[in-house]
This record gives C-alpha cells, structure tokens and sequence, in this order.
C-alpha cells in the first residue's frame, strides 16, 4: 500500500477533511472485519469480496506510482493479493485487505496526532480585530486594519497585527516561542501578531498589515505543511529499491524449491511493506511537529529530511547572527559632563521620532536611568538628526557640526575609537557644542555563539558569513563567532553565487531576514527566514521559519529534523528485519498466507509505534525554576550595570589627558560604582549562579574558567582600592599603574560579561 502522505500527486487534508478520510478508513475497516468473522460458504463469498476490494485499491496505487514515475512498494501488495487469488487463499487475501485498511486507520492517528502543533498554529488566527476609528472601537476584518491605527487587544485574545504597545501588556506566547510563562513588555516595545493577550486589554500600534505582519507567513507556512507532505517518502523509496527486489527473489526461489505457488503467496504476503510505507512519513511529520512546538514551521517533509543532511549553513549578519538593531554600547563625554544628563537631553530631542538610531537612543536612556526631560519645538532633518529647546538650551542629535580637526582632543579619540571598533557615532550638541559622542552598533546576539556550537555538534562542517555590510563589521563578528569564512559587501547576486558554490561540495542551508537575503534562501537546499525581521517574501520562499526571531531555534531545528530522520529509518529498518524474518519462515513453510498476514499486522504496528518516538524530539534538559530564575536576575543586573563599566572605560580615557582634580573625581567615583555595585554582583554570582549551573557544565570544572574570571576583577579592583587609599589627590607617579589598572578591569569586565551571557544565561528559556 501506499498512504496518502505518500503521493507526489496527491495533499494531505487537514482539520476536518482528514477526520472525515479517516472516518472512512474506518468504515472500511468495520466492514472487512465483519467480513472476516462471517461463517459458512457466505465467509468464502465475504473473503473472496474483500481480497477483489483490496486488489483494486492496490492496483489504483500502482498506477499513481507509475504516473509520478516512481518505484513503488505497492507492487508486493498487488502481487500478494494476485497470488491470494490465483491459488484460492481468500482468507490470507482478506488479511491483506484489512491489513491496508488497518494502516490507513493507524497513519490517520499518527497524521492526526502529529499534525496537532501545526493545527494549533491555524485554529488561533485571528479573523477579526478592534480598531478604534472616529473615537469608537469598530470591529473590523483583519485584512482592512492599515499601518497607524490602534488595535485593542482584550484579554485572551490573539495579537492580529505587527504592532508596538502603546501601554505595558503581559502576553502568552507559547504557541510561537514554546516558553510557558507569560512575557511582560513595556509600552514601547514591538509586540508581534500571533501571541495572545494574557493581561489586561492593551493598544497596540500597528506597524504592519495582516498579510505583512509576522503571524501570517508563519500560517501560510503552516498550511503548506499540512498539504504539501508528499515528499517524506524518500528515505522509504530508498529501502524499497533493494527490498522489492530481494522480496521477489524469495518468493520465486521459494516455489521454485518447493514446487508449491502458495510458498511464494506467503513470502509475498509477509513482504507487504507496510512498516516502510506507513513508519517514515509518520517520523517524518511527527518531527515537523517536533520543530512547530520549539519554534519553527518546516514547509513539508521533505524540507525536514534536507534539513537533517545539510553540512553547510550561509549565515546573513543583520538582523540573523546580530540583533538587527543599533544599541549605544558606550557614551563618550567631553571633560566633566554627565553622562547620564548627556543621554537625557539626547532622548528628549529623539523621543517620538520613528528613526531606528532615535529608539537606540531612547532605549539607552532608559537603561541608563538617565533623568526624564522635555524638549520643545524639535525638528527633524533627514540625513542629518534632530534639534530642539531643552531647558532653554539648543540641543542638536545626530552627526557632528564641525570639523575633526578643529573639535576638542577628545572629539577626536572618539572618532579614532569608532574607527577601530567599527562602530557608529551618533553626536550630541548643546549651544552649538560637542558634548557627548554615543557609539552605536548591531550587537551580536547572546545565544549566537552556543547556537553556532550546537550546529557543528550536530554534523555541520562549515559556517559561512555572507553580508552586504563593511568589511571590516563582518570580519569582527567572524572572528567573536568562529566562523569558517566571511564574504562582506555582497549583493543579492553574490549571496546566491555563494550558495551554488557551497552546494557543489555539500547540502547547504541559507538563513537570513530581508528581501535581499530572499533568492539566496530559494537558491539554498534548504532555506530559513528569522521571522521577527523577515519580509513577506522571505518568508514566502523559505523551507522554515524561526517563528519568534530567536537564532537559536535553528539549531533545534537542526537537531530535531536529524532525530526525526534517525527514527524514520530506525523505525522502517526494524520493520523490514522483521518483515525479512517472516518472509524466510514463510519460505520455509513455517507460515501460511493467512498466518502471515497476522504476523504483518503486528509488525505494522510495531513499526508505527517505534516512529512516533520521533514526536517529542531531542531531548532537552530544562534548568530548574529557580536556576532560571537567578539567571533572569543577573541578566538584568548586567544591564544595570552598565553605567558602572562605562565610568570605569571615562576614569580610564580621562586619565590621558593627565592628573587634575576633575579627572580624580571620576576616579573615585568609578571606583565607588565598582565596590559598591560591582564587587556585590560578582561575589553573588560565585556563590549562588554558579553552583546551580555546575550541574548543567560540567562540574566545578565547567565553572572554573569563569571563577578565574572572578579572581580578576577582585585583584584589579583591590589593586584600585590601595592607589585610592590614602585621602591625600593622587601623585603624578601613579598615574600609568592607575591607567593600566582601569583600562585592565574594563577589558576583563567586558569579556566576562560576555562569556556569562553567551555561556550561561542563553541556558534559560527565552524570554
């Protein structure tokens, strides 16, 4: 037999449809079963009947095979039904029947149950949705709601828009991320279709149509999953190229030794594949399930197979390996300014504009604490930033109004500074003065480097970064990340040379977001879309999608599509041992036709039963609430942190330009941030993270390095306390030691911080 999952020509139903093709299977299941327990001369009559019914089923799935120009296992179960015939054994023909029956019934549990996630995915689109229009709230089809209105989201209802929050919401959004507890979002943030209102009602902003937002590349992926699974037959295709020829030796040898044609009937009988016909697609979408409930729809199975064979993976940067956005890393200020005061007038001036550098700012701010401030008659100017009235000062955001060479030392050394850490600028004036320089940039994300490990653990040989961004930009990020090769200042045209390259030495799978990264990824074997960032037409040609934008879904997907494949062909290699154990008794006459047809049906089973262990995936270890929970509060406690590292990097800079008692005062005070704030931090780390995450890496020994880390920051910070030590201003001769000491504890922070957040903190479930 051959399942409908299996026909090139043919889609697999969903909801209802596949309840009602399963109705019917089961019908005729009931039917031949009644057959079979009829008695007397009506019981060879029903026999006769049921083996006529399973023969034209049989033969109807030969033809298609022979239409889509395949080699297919349905020939054994004609041949047996045939032979059932030819030599009188009705009964073992009605087995065979029921036998098919019986696999449509099964294949339509495990389709049902397999599709589940994929199902969840389509029952929870949103039809309708709530404007406000003309100061009331209009119930409106998705579809007419346009970029600019606001959309009011009730408890329990389903985002049904791209949008940003116009006030703080609490949101459910595991049936795109997998995550279970709610997720808390200020107003402000970007807020995505799909997840559902767990709190109270909200407006959310929206910032994209329906058919543009997120949500609706994700569903129409999805119904792609659930009618085009025709291709997952391909691992059972191979098995059938060797089996139906051996299968039909047996049989020949076994009437040709015996002399006896119901000998080769038997050895048919027990050869019908079933456990190869039904266990692979069943693995197969059972791990297309797998990767929905982790966070990524896989178009078919047969992109999942491909995606368990890649060896090469071609990586975008913007918005794929990095986080898509700029982010002040650090503020520069000129001699005795605030920072946080710097960044306030900065956010006054941007607040309200839609500029992407404007939200970095804005953000920042926010991290920082900076003090809450008003600015007036602001105005925008493309191309070059934002200016308005701050407290009666005129404060300007964006580049810099003169000219290097006639700006202040420190002017300068900014600029250099940007130049070598291939970062942005963004200028803040007051009065027509430079007073602060943000360095901005896309960082990289937390859990790229482990997901990057993880690729490689799973069998992915080589990792390449292809980028339309500078060169110098993309050889950072492929040094931080290990990368195998970089290919900068690409156009679209090169990103495709590049995966027709890749492909000549291996499968290659292309992940990116934007348009331009949209022929790559329909080039690729197999190609993936971050759907947080993607395009529509991205997402419209991609094999998967990251639904909720987290890099590290690719790996799981990665993982789960390779275990899926292990246990489709695990699944149909147990079947066929068996199969191939009957089909000896058989031909040794130790088994009758209809004795075979039993000793089939409970292999069938057997098989079905070992290809649903591919529906909970890989396993995965899971940290305990309360790890998690530590790591949720050192995560935060690295943000508030900020301000004390970038007082330490100031104290440091401001140390060049010699000893005065300004520069001594922002001495003392990083000095203040680093042991009143800092030192505590670390120390809690030691005693309380590390321990509950010994368990999870390695040991003591996995902590280790990490400790050492620990020691550091202790050795250089006393190192600083002693030089502070003495209430007398400080000596011109401690001014390299006090230099070095600062610039040393800056870099060590820096790594460490990093090494935490890569390592350890992308062990918890994501937000």
């Amino acid at each position: 037999m051959t399942t409908v999952a299996e026909r090139p020509t043919q889609s697999t139903p969903s909801g209802s449809d596949r309840k009602a093709v399963n109705w019917r299977a089961q019908l005729g299941l009931l039917a031949l079963l009644a057959a079979l327990t009829a008695a007397g001369t009506l019981a060879e009559w029903a026999w006769l009947v049921a083996t006529l019914l399973g023969l034209g089923y049989s033969v109807a799935m030969v033809g298609a095979d022979l239409v889509a120009r395949r080699f297919g296992t349905d020939l054994l179960a004609t041949l047996a039904l045939a032979g059932s015939l030819l030599v009188g054994e009705y009964l073992a023909g009605a087995l065979i029947a029921l036998m098919l029956a019986t696999g449509q019934v099964l294949e339509g549990y495990a389709q049902r149950r397999a599709h589940r996630d994929l199902d969840a995915l389509l029952d929870r689109t949103p039809r309708f949705a709530q404007v406000r229009r003309d100061g009331a709230v209009a119930t409106v089809p998705v579809a007419e709601v346009v970029v600019g209105e606001v959309v009011l989201v009730r408890t329990g209802e389903v985002v049904p828009v791209d949008g940003r929050l116009v006030e703080p919401g609490t949101f459910d959004e595991s049936a795109l991320t997998g995550e279970s507890l709610p997720v808390h979002r200020p107003d402000g943030d970007a807020v995505r279709s799909g997840v559902c209102n767990a709190g109270a009602a909200v407006a959310v902003y929206a910032t994209r149509t329906a058919a543009e937002s997120a949500y609706a590349g994700v569903v129409r992926l999805a119904e792609t999953a659930l009618a085009e699974t025709a291709p997952v037959a391909r691992i059972a295709d191979r098995f059938a190229v060797v089996f139906v020829p051996v299968a039909l030796i047996l049989a020949g040898a076994a009437w040709w030794w015996s002399g006896e044609a119901v000998r080769a009937v038997a050895v048919l009988v027990t050869a019908t594949p079933c456990p190869l016909l039904l266990a692979v697609p069943v693995a197969i979408t059972a791990g297309m399930s797998a990767t929905a409930r982790r966070g990524v729809v896989v178009k078919d199975g047969g992109a999942l197979e491909r995606l368990g064979q890649v060896r090469t993976a071609i990586l975008d940067k913007t918005g794929t390996v990095t986080a898509g956005a700029p982010r002040v890393t650090d503020v520069i200020t000129a001699p005795g300014q605030d920072p946080r005061l710097a960044l306030a007038w900065a956010a006054a001036v941007e607040h309200g504009s839609p500029h992407v550098l404007a939200t970095a700012v804005v953000a920042a701010a926010h991290r920082m604490d900076a003090p809450a401030m008003t600015a007036g008659r602001v105005v925008e100017e493309p191309g070059v930033g934002a200016r308005g009235v701050v407290d009666g000062q005129p404060v300007s955001v964006g580049r810099l109004e003169t000219s290097p060479d006639r700006s202040p030392a420190w002017v300068r050394s900014a600029i250099r500074r940007a130049e070598l850490d291939a970062v942005g600028l963004i200028w803040v004036h007051v009065a027509g003065r430079p007073i602060a320089a943000l360095l901005v940039r896309d960082e990289i994300r937390p859990e790229a480097a482990r997901t990057l490990a993880r690729l490689r653990a799973a069998g992915l040989r080589r990792l390449v970064l292809v980028t339309g961004d500078r060169r110098e930009v993309a050889d950072d990020v492929a040094r931080i990340l290990g990368l195998d090769e970089v290919i900068a200042e690409a156009t679209p045209e090169a990103k495709v040379d590049q995966v027709r390259l890749e492909q000549r030495h291996a499968p290659t799978l292309a992940v990116g977001d934007g348009i331009n990264d949209a022929p790559a990824l329909a080039a690729a074997d197999v190609g993936v879309a971050v759907a947080a960032r993607a395009a529509t037409a991205t997402s419209e040609v991609a094999d998967a999608v990251l639904t909720d934008g987290r890099i590290d879904r690719l790996a799981d997907a990665v993982e789960t599509a390779r275990h899926a494949r292990a246990v489709a062909v695990q699944s149909a290699a147990v079947g066929i041992g068996l199969s191939l154990l009957a089909m000896a008794a058989a031909a040794a006459g130790l088994l009758a036709p209809a004795g075979g047809a039993l000793v089939q049906e409970v292999i069938d089973v057997l098989a079905i039963g070992t290809a649903l262990r591919a529906l909970p995936g890989p396993r995965r270890t899971r940290l305990p609430a309360h790890t998690q929970a530590l790591i949720a509060r050192f995560r935060a406690e690295h943000t508030d942190l900020l301000e004390t590292r970038a007082a330490v990097r100031r104290a440091a800079d401001a140390l060049s330009g010699g000893l005065t008692a300004a520069v001594e005062t922002d001495v003392r005070a990083a000095h203040t941030l680093v042991t009143d704030r800092l030192l505590p931090h670390e120390r809690a780390e030691e005693t309380q993270l590390y321990p509950a995450l010994a368990a999870h890496v390695g040991g003591s020994d996995g902590t280790a390095p990490m400790s050492r880390g620990h020691a550091e920051i202790e050795r250089l910070a006393a190192r600083l306390s002693r030089h502070l030590a003495a209430p007398t201003p400080l000596r011109p001769d401690q001014l390299d030691d006090l230099r070095a000491t600062l610039y040393g504890l800056d870099a060590v922070l820096t790594l460490h911080f990093a090494q935490e957040e890569q390592a350890y903190f992308t062990l918890a479930d994501p937000d």
